[in-house]
């Protein structure tokens, strides 16, 4: 129970406990009391009931006061833990955008290369070689340079743009087609590959059919592969590299076996041992001329047919024989090496544009014969009639 005590106006003091039970002995019930101990003063006693749940409430404030501190550092605990993480998810996004602009570093530059390599190669230009001199134009103007009848510099302009376009809208988060950033990781997987197979086979080749040549753009596009092949290894990772392992093995296969093909298709123009250098000799012929080989090389002249030969070609001095030493002086001949022959020349312009496939090549009335043709085939291909030329 508790009680209030009235004081005299002056003190105004109200005095307010919760008391013990009745049976407390220390427990005040007496007015008696009161008036010995404060005579003249007005005691006012009242009964009111002590509720229980005024000291739990206090209780359990001061237990939410002491818990918030605890609740309030595990709150804190947990946005912590939910910023780090968010913090270090965010990490990785800016590292993702680096390695997209690193690659599309990479691309632009092979994309220069290629681009000034191909301008060469349409407009049957010299390149400048800074290293290797003009060993360097040898290798660019062999017959490795061509795939299928498309220039290899073209190729890899078109593989070096495709890389660098990709990368560039991989960074502003901007694929055309709806393609997912996942697949624009995995396409640009695939094409590096074929770029790194390519250079691989190239690199072999340099070395097996142009040793001791050396080929500075061949060696900076080579690194250029490779560089964006391991870059996007590191992007893709380990674990999604190991779904597409088996796709990756049929790009390199395929690349290669494409190379390969086209390669022994391609018709070769010297007959001579590839590492060979020959300078430029000349062949006596020694046989004599007939008179119907003496008509029919007048004809041949008169109609405008040319026979393309190279001087180290035993088809093209076994052709001359038949005519023999007068009647071969009045053909009209073109020597497609006049300055020699070693590994990697290119024919000079007329025959190249005349697209020789071999030696000796005959171009009579605008139709082309390859190989050495007996005299006979020559004047009937040629509308050479020996009897009315004799009349």
């Amino acid at each position: 129970m508790a009680s209030f005590i009235g004081l005299s106006a002056s003190q105004s003091q109200i005095l307010y406990r919760c008391s013990p039970p009745v049976s407390s002995p220390g427990f005040i019930s007496s007015s008696a009391y009161f008036r010995k101990r404060a005579p003249g003063r007005r005691l006012l006693v009242l009964p009111p009931k002590c509720l229980a749940s005024e000291p739990s409430q206090d209780t359990e404030s001061k237990a939410e006061t002491i818990s918030s501190p605890s609740s309030s550092s595990s709150s804190s605990s947990s946005s912590s833990s939910s910023s780090s993480s968010s913090s270090s998810s965010s990490v990785s996004f800016p590292s993702s955008n680096s390695t997209y602009k690193w690659r599309a570093g990479l691309g632009a530059i092979g994309l220069v290369e290629t681009a000034y390599l191909t301008y060469l190669k349409l407009s049957d230009s010299d390149a400048f070689c800074p290293l290797g001199g003009g060993s360097c134009s040898d290798v660019l103007n062999s017959d490795y340079a061509v795939i299928f009848g498309v220039p290899l510099p073209l190729i890899g302009l078109v593989a070096y743009g495709l890389v660098t376009t990709l990368s560039l809208q991989l960074s502003a988060k901007s694929l055309p087609f709806g393609i997912s950033e996942t697949n624009g990781r995995l396409l640009l997987l695939g094409t590096t590959t074929s770029m790194a197979s390519a250079s691989a086979y190239f690199l072999y080749i340099l070395s097996t059919k142009f040793a001791g040549t050396s080929c500075s753009y061949c060696l900076i596009s080579a690194l250029l592969s490779f560089s964006l092949f391991f870059i996007s290894i590191k992007d893709v990772g380990l674990p999604e590299i190991q779904k597409v392992v088996g796709l990756q093995l049929c790009i390199a296969s395929l690349v290669i076996a494409s190379l390969s093909a086209s390669y022994s298709t391609s018709p070769s123009v010297p007959s001579s041992p590839p590492n060979l250098d020959l300078p430029y000799f000349s062949t006596e012929i020694t046989t004599k001329s007939s008179p119907f080989a003496l008509s029919l090389a007048r004809h041949l002249h008169s109609i405008g047919a040319k026979m393309y030969g190279a001087f180290w070609c035993s088809h093209c001095l076994e052709q001359k024989q038949m005519f023999g030493s007068e009647a071969s002086k009045l053909l009209d001949y073109v020597e497609c090496f006049p300055d020699g022959y070693k590994t990697g020349t290119k024919m000079i312009k007329a025959c190249a544009d005349a697209k020789i496939e071999g030696f000796p090549t005959w171009v009579i009335n605008g139709q082309v014969f390859s190989g050495e043709l007996e005299l006979k085939e020559l004047a009937e291909v040629s509308g050479f009639n020996y009897n009315e030329q004799v009349e």
